[in-house]
């Protein structure tokens, strides 16, 4: 009788058993969707010169963008930016060895950086051979994205902003004869040079002389005298940081050349101190970034947070590096990288880049040229009464 009824009581209880282990097993297959997240955390290489001889420049970089990325990954409680820092030390082939092990090793989804363009011509063609987007914040030669469909920058190249400094000093200082000095023995010095010809042709303002400079020379003032006595309404000047300073300084103390003549000064100038130094006034330059040539609230709020964080104000150069994360977040979040394969993150993401358009950041309105170059409006700045003001 017991084995009747155990057995009765088996075939009665099976189905619910049956049911059970059924609705277990879809619970097993379903609880994972169920608690998936949107997309995965982005992880993102920076390669920056943290050490060497641009170290200041490096570091700047990272500081920026360790604030971008705390602020995107304290929005919510989304998966956000995990990042992943690498020297580049100065160096090109630190720069490409870094490139490597992030995308080899780290399985990083895109890198930014590195800091110098000479580095990004080495380590570049590492991460387009991988399929890997690259976004560039501080390279400005010519050339850099040429390497291929997954290399993009939103640092403003020399050829972009010249064409802009030429035109609003024509238009708002009615500059219309200059004479050009520029330094004959280095690369960028003479590529900037032919620049400044080209655009002012096309302006046509006349180039009343020509007077050059080596990298050995200490002593500029036969060139300067030779200028003020041609009586141009501004000087274009081409050169390296360096000789800029001093160039600059020997024309207004030692020369006599007064404010009043312009001195319109290329990349080399960008990053000269202006705040309360006399020999600054009347420099007219053109960069990607300035606070005094942004007044966007977006603008605002980053010097403020920066300024707490660090105790002092950015430059240019963080501007540009806390804009690159900006520009990649806001494509990665268009690239939907959910339940994808890396390789498939990486490639959309680049696609997603190709298509950001007025991304707003800290530069302004962002989009991509068809060649992956920045596009947005650069600072064209004034140096009046001690401090850059917006010509434009």
């Amino acid at each position: 009788m017991y084995t009747k009824h155990k057995h009765l009581l088996l075939m009665l209880l099976m189905p619910a058993v049956l049911t059970a282990g059924l609705a277990a097993c879809d619970m097993a297959t379903v609880a994972p969707q169920s608690t998936a997240v949107a997309h995965p955390a982005l992880k993102v290489g920076f390669v920056f010169d943290l050490t060497g001889s641009n170290a200041e420049m490096g570091s700047t970089q990272k500081a920026a963008t360790q604030l971008a990325v705390a602020e995107i990954n304290g929005t919510d409680g989304s998966p956000g930016i995990t990042a992943v820092y690498r020297d580049a030390g100065s160096d090109p082939a630190q720069a490409a060895a870094a490139f490597q092990k992030l995308i080899e090793v780290e399985k990083v989804h895109a890198v930014i950086g590195p800091t110098l363009s000479s580095e990004a011509r080495r380590a570049n063609p590492v991460a387009q051979d991988s399929k890997v987007p690259v976004l560039a914040v501080s390279n400005t030669a010519g050339g850099i994205t040429d390497v291929g469909d997954y290399i993009f920058r939103d640092s403003l190249a020399e050829f972009q902003i010249v064409p802009e400094l030429i035109g609003t000093a024509k238009e708002e200082l009615h500059v219309e004869r200059v004479s050009l000095l520029y330094g004959t023995d280095d690369p960028f010095s003479k590529a900037e040079a032919d620049l400044f010809r080209t655009t002012l042709k096309e302006n046509d303002i006349q180039i009343v002389s020509e007077h050059t400079f080596s990298a050995s020379d200490k002593d500029y003032r036969p060139q300067l005298a030779a200028i003020k006595a041609e009586s141009p309404d501004a000087i274009v000047i081409a050169a390296l940081s360096g000789p800029a300073g001093e160039i600059l300084s020997q024309a207004r103390k030692e020369v006599g050349i007064g404010p009043d003549l312009f001195i319109i000064g290329g990349n080399g100038f960008s990053d000269l101190p202006t705040e309360g130094n006399s020999t600054a006034e009347g420099l007219v330059v053109g960069k990607a970034w300035s606070a005094a040539g942004n007044d966007s609230e977006m603008s605002r709020n980053f010097v403020e947070k920066y300024r707490q964080r660090y105790g002092k104000d950015p430059d240019e150069t963080a501007a540009q590096a806390y804009a690159g994360v900006q520009i990649i977040w806001n494509a990665y979040k268009r690239a939907n990288a959910a339940g994808k394969t890396l390789e498939r993150v990486r490639t959309d993401l680049r696609d997603a880049l190709k298509g950001s358009d007025q991304v707003q950041t800290v530069l302004g309105p962002f989009s991509f040229t068809d060649k992956r170059d920045a596009r947005h409006a650069p600072a064209i700045l004034l140096v009046k009464d001690g401090r850059p003001a917006a010509l434009k």
